[in-house]
């Protein structure tokens, strides 16, 4: 991917389990659960498409262990390939936690555009 992707906010009800689609399909090696990942991404509130946080907009891939993010990045960035992009939607438990947990992000639901750009397998 060489773009950043433009994510817009969700006419439905958001979701109460996490969801996952493969916007593009990688080519590469497989991410398995546990491995050091390299990304570029993008996240958005769900309900105003209001950008939160972004890679893309700091000119930088980030790269860090699986371990140490959100349950939703942790469970749903294995499976996909070196090269491909991954929209993950992320409720509350899956993101921050319920609202009252002291991120800012507490109890929201949140959108994520994920560029795989390498993977570190365990």
């Amino acid at each position: 991917m060489t773009s950043k992707p433009e994510l817009e906010p969700r006419m439905e009800p958001a979701p109460s389990a996490m969801e996952w689609v493969d916007v593009v399909e990688g080519a590469g090696e497989e991410c398995a659960a546990g491995a050091v990942v390299e990304v570029h991404y993008v996240g958005v509130d769900y309900d105003s498409g209001e950008e939160f946080d972004s890679s893309w907009s700091r000119g930088q891939t980030i790269e860090f262990p699986l371990t140490s993010l959100i349950r939703g990045w942790q469970e749903g960035i294995p499976g996909m390939r070196v090269g491909g992009r991954r929209e993950l939607v992320c409720p509350p438990e899956w993101a921050y936690g319920p609202s009252g947990g002291g991120h800012r992000l507490s109890g929201k639901t949140l959108v994520f555009a994920i560029d795989l750009i390498a993977t570190q397998n365990p």
